[in-house]
Parts: C-alpha cells; structure tokens; sequence
C-alpha cells in the first residue's frame, strides 16, 4: 500500500512539472499561479488589517464605556453645585434670584421665582445625578426683584 501512494505521489508530482514547466504554455501558467498567490497574500493581509482594525475599535468602544461609567459616578458637592447653576439659566427668567447650597448630595435651594418656573426646577435639580434630597425654600414672585440675599451660598 505504501509503494503504490509513494508511486501515485510521483506520478502527480510529474504531471504537475510537466504542465507548469510546458515550454508552450509553462510562462503563463508560472504567471497566473504567481499572479493567484500574491493577490491571496493580499486578501489574507486586508483580512488581518481589518480584524486588527476591527479588535482596535472594539477596545477603544470598551474604553469609552468604562469612563462613561466612571463619568457617571456621583459628584462632590462643589461639581453637583457648579452643575446646578449652570442649569439655572435655562430653567427660570431670573438665575441671580436663586441660591443653591449643596451639603452631601442634600441641596437648598433659596431665593424667589416665577410660581410657574418652581415645580419644573424642583423636578429637574431632583432628577439630576448625585442629588439625594431637595429642600425647597424658594418663595413665589415675580422674578423680576432683584435678590436681596446677596452673594449665593455655597
């Protein structure tokens, strides 16, 4: 068994010599095998590009997830107070007519507002991250006086 897959092996191999190495038409063949090869290293090399580049992309996406999460945590006083008064201009008419006081995560918020600006504030300083508590001491006005408490508080 052994001789005749030793012969069949010898056999093919001196088929495959004579047509790659035929003097007719030999050159043409060399060329498309030549031609077949380099364009499958090309293939196989796009293919690792894109897998690397596919892998890269996955851990930059992975990345940015994990410092969303840890963007997410829960703010110190001073960054939840500096976040609620950068949302008071677009919450009331009148932001210089508010105070905020941040104390653990408890906010106070003081001052005087348009009867129809209080619930939608209350709402949203409630709905940010980090608030725990809101404790309102706003007083209804007309938001056009100006504030009489002075500097905010801290």
């Amino acid at each position: 068994m052994k001789k005749l897959l030793t012969l069949a092996t010898g056999m093919a191999a001196g088929a495959f010599a004579m047509y790659m190495f035929d003097p007719e038409s030999g050159n043409g063949r060399r060329a498309r095998a030549r031609e077949k090869a380099a364009s499958a290293g090309h293939d196989a090399g796009r293919l690792a590009r894109g897998a690397t580049k596919h892998a890269a992309n996955q851990l930059r996406g992975a990345a940015a997830e994990a410092q969303s999460h840890m963007r997410d945590a829960s703010p110190d006083d001073r960054q939840l107070h500096e976040r609620i008064r950068s949302q008071l201009g677009r919450m009331v008419d009148q932001p210089g007519n508010l105070q905020v006081k941040v104390e653990h995560g408890h906010v106070t918020l003081s001052g005087t507002a348009k009867p129809s600006e209080i619930q939608s504030l209350l709402a949203a300083v409630s709905a940010m991250q980090g608030v725990e508590r809101v404790d309102n001491r706003l007083s209804a006005g007309s938001g056009n006086q100006p504030s009489s408490g002075g500097a905010p508080l801290h």
